[in-house]
């Protein structure tokens, strides 16, 4: 009985303390008893916790706004918006909206294991930011085309593999393989090899879904997160043991690199093809103080973990939307195909000649704009001194956070939002103000300072694969719909295809 009590007690304590917390929140700023949402949400987050676990919250998010308002409670301390208005208050240039503890989940709880996309203090990140934002700038992409090339080569080879055999495949997990090859190529100058076989190299695609996983759910009881990786890291495939996994991988490819390349007085500092681990060990040896292997294991565990799912996705919906949608197929093959008889469209698309395509980057566009990589709200703590938003005045401490698919989808910005149209985004080029608003509504890689450091290079990626596979290729859905499971990055399940080879003629 004494044994019962003594592990019964922390949770009494846990629970008493926590509905203390939400009763003194709640009488000392009544105005957020009237923010509506589910009933349980107001009491527990396993509400939110639930939902998120079934992994449909994208579409669970878009429904609780249009039945409850632009600002909802989906747990008793988050509140979920949708108002134009807020996302530039709290993800503007400027804004003092730190990161929530739900991106805890995130981290290794050794605070000395950083990587930067769950970092919350806003002026750490800020210069680990500005360490490392010239290898990921658009003006890097030079040196990052060659890798891409090499990758687009061996999946347009197993595109015809597959047309030649007639078979059904997931081409869902072979973007994955390719986009995981190329961050491996750019990060180490050497691809994983995910593409040789459509296999799980090693282990670490399963290592980051595991990882993938555990953060997302928590990230949503963060103050259970060291208590729980420590126990955790004795079982496999878990998170914890996925975390190592990637961390372990990545310190073994530094030290890799580091005896392959142990002369930096040989080192080529011009020549065109250069990657992370190059670069970095070139500023590592130029200023030993303000870079170490440290970073560069830091910046490859992010590269690897973030790198790969949101070019996976993003290229899946492309595609997906395209073959869903007949004519805009046809006016984007036309496009390519003239593009490729004037001579500006090369064999390997180079990315140059992928802006110059101006339907290309509206399906791009549109496409990620239906189905954005992240599904859940990008949390941050409303900062010293409250805030007001949407008409309600949120105290410091609260947690409010805007979903993509929720900001993509509001029709006041959007209309007829559920219909894949890219000629939205070309009309609005005649429209300044109408561009303007849509733009700052269009949020699949962030907004502001925590806009993904890695957006340029999926951009490059996407860009250059997806003409050169429809001027080269004909797909053909094998279900009209697809199912996903959104956990954080919201992936498809079975998008499986047949394949041609397309005549140039054609």
């Amino acid at each position: 009985m004494h044994l019962l009590v003594l592990c019964l007690l922390p949770i009494v304590l846990y629970t008493t303390t926590r509905l203390a917390l939400l009763i003194y929140t709640t009488l000392s700023h009544p105005s957020l008893l009237s923010i509506p949402g589910p009933f349980l949400a107001r009491f527990t987050r396993l509400w939110y916790f639930r939902r998120v676990q079934k992994g449909q919250f994208e579409w669970d998010n878009i429904d609780l706004h249009a039945r409850y308002g632009p600002v909802v409670r989906i747990a008793p301390d988050h509140y979920s918006i949708t108002e134009r208005a807020a996302v530039k208050k709290v993800y503007g240039p400027g804004s003092q909206f730190a990161k929530s503890a739900w991106y805890d989940g995130w981290r290794h709880p050794d605070p000395s294991k950083m990587i930067l996309f769950p970092e919350r203090n806003m002026k750490k990140h800020a210069e680990a930011r500005k360490r490392f934002s010239s290898i990921y700038s658009m003006t890097s992409l030079l040196y990052y085309e060659e890798f891409v090339d090499r990758c687009a080569d061996i999946f347009s080879q197993r595109l015809t593999e597959f047309a030649q055999r007639e078979e059904s495949f997931n081409i869902g997990h072979w973007f994955q393989c390719y986009a995981f090859d190329v961050i491996g190529d750019i990060t180490f100058g050497q691809r994983f090899g995910f593409l040789d076989q459509g296999q799980d190299v090693e282990g670490a695609i399963n290592a980051v879904e595991n990882l993938m996983n555990y953060s997302t759910l928590v990230g949503i009881y963060p103050e259970w997160h060291a208590a729980l990786f420590r126990i955790l890291s004795h079982f496999k495939s878990t998170g914890p043991t996925g975390r190592s996994f990637i961390m372990q991988y990545v310190s073994n490819r530094v030290q890799q690199f580091n005896q392959a390349n142990h002369n930096p007085e040989q080192a080529n500092h011009t020549k065109k093809t250069q990657s992370f681990m190059e670069k970095l060990a070139l500023a590592r040896d130029k200023d030993p103080e303000k870079f170490n292997d440290y970073h560069l294991v830091m910046m490859g565990t992010s590269n690897l973990t973030a790198g790969s799912d949101t070019t996976a996705v993003s290229l899946s919906s492309i595609l997906y939307h395209v073959l869903r949608n007949p004519a805009s197929l046809d006016q984007l093959r036309r496009e390519i195909d003239d593009f490729t008889a004037q001579g500006r469209c090369s064999e390997h698309v180079t990315f140059k000649e992928s802006q110059e395509m101006p339907y290309l980057q509206a399906v791009i566009k549109e496409a990620i704009r239906m189905h954005s990589a992240t599904g859940l709200p990008l949390w941050r703590v409303v900062p010293a001194g409250g805030a007001e938003i949407s008409g309600h005045f949120f105290p410091e401490g609260s947690v409010v956070g805007i979903n993509t698919w929720v900001a993509h989808y509001n029709e006041e910005v959007f209309p007829d939002a559920r219909a894949f149209r890219p000629e939205r985004w070309i009309e609005a080029e005649t429209n300044p103000e109408r561009l303007r608003v849509m733009n700052e509504m269009y949020m699949p890689f962030g907004l502001g300072s925590r806009t993904c450091l890695g957006k340029h290079i999926s951009i490059l990626e996407i860009s250059k694969l997806i003409p050169r596979i429809l001027r080269d290729f004909d797909f053909q859905l094998e279900n009209r719909t697809w199912t996903t499971k959104n956990c954080w990055f919201v992936k498809p399940t079975d998008f499986n295809v047949r394949v041609q080879l397309r005549s140039r003629e054609n």
